[in-house]
Parts: structure tokens; C-alpha cells; sequence
């Protein structure tokens, strides 16, 4: 009798609403369909690394029954290794991807499914180049992965997002304040424009688009003109000045984080209201993925199982407008896809009254139709 085909699946990164329902549709998918076993890494890549493969497990229908709806994930992830320089105890970087090679023979496993950004997919290449059939699955809460139209878990955090601006727009109009909501994104001010949009924000400040503290307070003073003593702007933890390198947390020199606390010093000295700020943080990661994230993940897990039965090594699964589609894992790995300067949305934003106080001169609200309908 033919041994049943065995695959695998690991969420590496940090996590995001709706991995558990990725999960629960290539378990799903490849029992169906396929007839095959499923086996899940816990922790990312660091699930390879255990002694005595303690770091894998057999995932049924039974172990994803009732996991649609919860947020995080039942593998667990880690942002923290990279198999192709471990840090441990102290000592310099090892390469130990070797070690998952042998895992995977020993184990038996026919190919592999890597959800995760860019730096999930650009290992899950490498490892592809050592001989690992391996397909991707792109996530992330900053909607920045190469090659995909949407990834999920961006649409969970910005109904966050959203429902944070409106709660503190309340505030900021009852106390006369400018209210400043950090949010998260890195070099990618995705979150940061559609949530701002969804929560009715004046000004909008993202990392494609350095800012200028004085436009910024030029917009404020505009709306004290005509009755409007408060404001609530939105910082994408990447917004910089220009010149400026972007701000990192004191306690992470690695990571991104408290340019929210520098431009609230920066309005302070050039406005009359009393400024505010606060670090929306982890919250925008965490709790149940909204419908349409749960779509989306369930969706392009079954794809990733397409995707091995049909052979399409090396490939991530990806939505194209609204179709089911493919691209090379090496796409997704080349850095975060940007919010385009004079994209749509941006466009749409200022004519709608919204500034990013953008120093390069380009934040004229009406520039654009102007240039487009011929007016003066």
C-alpha cells in the first residue's frame, strides 16, 4: 500500500488574526480532497530545531474543529529565528537550515506551507534552492507582501484601528485636543491611510511621505479658523522627517516605535491646543479575525494545497482582484510593497480635505483635480 503523502505548515512572524483559519483549511482541504496528513510546526522554523522532532505534531479535522474564529495561533509563531543563523547562548550566528532538512526526511514530509511577510518568504526560498518543496502563504497585518492584493489580517487591524479614532475623536472634540494614534506598519503606511480614512482623521502622516511638522500645524490652526478646536491625527510608526532617520524604541533598538511621542513635541511648540498621543501597539494584532479575513485566510490555504498537487513549488498563494492566483516566493521576498505617493487613495484622501503634510510640497488637496478637470 502507497504511504499517504504527508505535508507540513508553520506561521512564522509575528501573528495576525485569521492564521488559525488558514490552518484549519489546508487541514481541511488536504484530508477532503487529497486524502493526505497534515503536520504542523510549532513556533515558525524553530519547530525544526527541537531534539527528538518534539516540535511537530499531527493536525486532524478534530485538532482545527472550532478554530475559525479565534485570533492568534494554535502552532504558535516566533519572529525571532532565522535558521540560517541562530543565536544561541551568547555565541555568534549558526547556520543550522541542515537541521531541517534531516527533520523534514526523517518525518517523511512531501512538501511544506510557510504563512508569513517577506522575511518568512524570502527563508522559505532559500530553503526551496536546498531542495525543500515548499509554497508560501503571505500575512501580515501591514498588507505590505509583494505580490498579493491583500493579505490577511490587515482587515481585522484596521476595523482596530478604526474603531480606536473614533473612540478617542470623541475625546479630542469634548477637551479641544489634537489626538495623535500611532499605529503600526513599519516602512508601510497601509495601516496608517486606511485607518485614518476609516476613522475620520485630519491629517495622516506615513512613512511613503515624510512629513513637515509645520504643514502639519498649519492644518490644525486652519480648522481652530472655522470653529474646529480639535484634531485627531494618525503617525505610521515609519512617518519621518525628512533628513530624519525614523523613530526606534529605546528598549528595540530594532524595531520601529515613539514617533507619535516626537511629533506631538513638535506641535506643541507651534500650536495653541493641549496635544495628546498614544501607542495603539500589539492591540491591532490580537483578537477574532473579521469575516472577510476569514474568507480571505481560508482561502488562500486551500490554495496553498492546490498549489502542492499541482506542483507549483516555490510559489505563494496570492489574491489578484478577486480571483485565487500565484507568484514566485522570490517576489514576495524582495521588501514590503509602499503605499504609493500619488496612488488612488492618497489622491482620493486629499481631495477629501485629508493632509499628510507632506514637506515635498505635493500635499495641495485639489493639485490633482485640478490637473485633471482643467480648473484654474
Amino acid at each position: 500500500m502507497a504511504r499517504k503523502r504527508r505535508i507540513a505548515i508553520l506561521t512564522a512572524g509575528g501573528d495576525c488574526a485569521g492564521l488559525n483559519a488558514v490552518i484549519r483549511a489546508v487541514v481541511r482541504t488536504a484530508e477532503n480532497v487529497h486524502g493526505w496528513e497534515v503536520w504542523g510546526v510549532e513556533n515558525g522554523m524553530e519547530g525544526f530545531l527541537q531534539p527528538r522532532d518534539e516540535g511537530l505534531r499531527r493536525l486532524t479535522r478534530d485538532d482545527v474543529a472550532g478554530v475559525l474564529t479565534q485570533g492568534g495561533t494554535i502552532l504558535g509563531a516566533s519572529n525571532r529565528c532565522d535558521i540560517f543563523a541562530v543565536k544561541r547562548n551568547g555565541r555568534a550566528p549558526r547556520d543550522e537550515s541542515e537541521r531541517v532538512l534531516k527533520t523534514f526526511k526523517r518525518k517523511g514530509i512531501d512538501a511544506l506551507i510557510c504563512v508569513g511577510g517577506d522575511g518568512t518568504m524570502g527563508a522559505a526560498h532559500r530553503l526551496l534552492e536546498m531542495g525543500v518543496p515548499v509554497v508560501g502563504v503571505p500575512k501580515t497585518i501591514d498588507n505590505d507582501v509583494r505580490g498579493t492584493d491583500r493579505s490577511f489580517g490587515f482587515d481585522t487591524c484596521i476595523g482596530v484601528v478604526g474603531d480606536a479614532i473614533g473612540r478617542l475623536y470623541t475625546t479630542a472634540e469634548s477637551h479641544h485636543r489634537v489626538m495623535l494614534v500611532e499605529v503600526m506598519g513599519r516602512d508601510a503606511g497601509w495601516i496608517g491611510l486606511h485607518g485614518g480614512l476609516a476613522g475620520g482623521a485630519e491629517a495622516i502622516l506615513i512613512p511613503e511621505l515624510p512629513y513637515d511638522p509645520d504643514r502639519l500645524a498649519h492644518k490644525i490652526h486652519a480648522r481652530i479658523g472655522y470653529g474646529k478646536r480639535f484634531s485627531v491625527v494618525v503617525v505610521s510608526e515609519g512617518a519621518n522627517r525628512p533628513g530624519v532617520d525614523p523613530t526606534f524604541r529605546r528598549e528595540q533598538a530594532d524595531r520601529l516605535g515613539g514617533v507619535s511621542f516626537l511629533v506631538a513635541e513638535e506641535l506643541r511648540r507651534r500650536t495653541v491646543l493641549e496635544v495628546r498621543h498614544m501607542v495603539l501597539g500589539h492591540m491591532q494584532r490580537g483578537g477574532m479575525p473579521s469575516p472577510y479575513d476569514r474568507v480571505l485566510a481560508s482561502r488562500l490555504g486551500q490554495h496553498a494545497v492546490t498549489l502542492i498537487a499541482e506542483g507549483a513549488f516555490g510559489q505563494m498563494a496570492a489574491l489578484k482582484g478577486e480571483r485565487m492566483a500565484s507568484v514566485a516566493m522570490e517576489t514576495a521576498a524582495r521588501g514590503p510593497r509602499k503605499v504609493p505617493k500619488r496612488g488612488p487613495l492618497v489622491a482620493q484622501a486629499r481631495e477629501m480635505g485629508i493632509t499628510f503634510a507632506a514637506a515635498d510640497g505635493s500635499d495641495d488637496p485639489y493639485a490633482d483635480a485640478r490637473r485633471r478637470y482643467g480648473a484654474p
